[in-house]
């Protein structure tokens, strides 16, 4: 059983859980307190010495950074193609949500709401017009398919990792009715998504931290 170092309010964290319930792959839960400061011990840096969450340890395999280890748990667990696709063409596309997500959307919602959640900073204009920006690249993405997913037919790996970032905005009561295809496809992946409401959950979680 693999172990993951994590903590429930952080978003990449919580893609792993939901992708490793899609495969029905236990995970060994190891909660690191990253406000006590755990995640600076000596022993968890001989583990990642980026002192990031999460870190999955796998017998003898330690990966870290959230979509790579998404991409594992499916190329080393996965009974199915769907998740992650083995054709060439729709990996690419998978590839290019995912990367999306971790360049572009994710670090503009650290950048617009980090600040207020651990800084108590007044929100700042710019910062949220870079995160709506980048929502409305997603609501274009979504538009390019009949279909409800941002990659393709069905739901990806893709779709939990931005499900998770989207699930952390939306507790922090950023509204997404501005965003037609965001706000359908976030109510499709809300009912439809593996370990929808431990995501939830921890995205409250992440309110309470300073």
């Amino acid at each position: 059983m693999p172990d993951l170092y994590y903590l429930p309010g952080s978003s990449p964290c919580r893609a792993v859980q939901m992708v490793a319930a899609a495969l029905d792959v236990p995970l060994n839960l190891k909660y690191l307190n990253l406000m006590a400061g755990e995640h600076r011990k000596p022993e968890y840096l001989k583990l990642n010495p980026q002192g990031s969450i999460p870190t999955l340890v796998d017998g003898e395999t330690v990966l870290h950074e959230s979509r790579a280890i998404l991409m594992y748990l499916c190329d080393r667990y996965s009974r199915e193609d769907g998740w992650y696709p083995r054709d060439v063409l729709r990996r690419a596309s998978v590839n290019q949500r995912l990367f999306f997500d971790a360049c572009v959307l994710y670090p503009r919602f650290t950048e617009f709401f980090h600040p207020q959640v651990f800084g108590n900073a007044t929100p700042d204009p710019k910062k949220r017009e870079a995160f709506e920006r980048s929502l409305g690249f997603l609501n274009t993405f979504l538009s390019e398919n009949t279909e409800c997913f941002v990659a393709g037919p069905r739901m990806t790996i893709a779709d939990i990792s931005i499900f998770a970032t989207l699930t952390t905005a939306s507790e922090l009561s950023f509204d997404l009715r501005g965003f037609t295809n965001v706000e359908r496809w976030y109510s499709t992946m809300m009912t439809h998504c593996p370990g929808a409401e431990a995501n939830v959950a921890g995205a409250k979680e992440f309110r309470t931290y300073k």
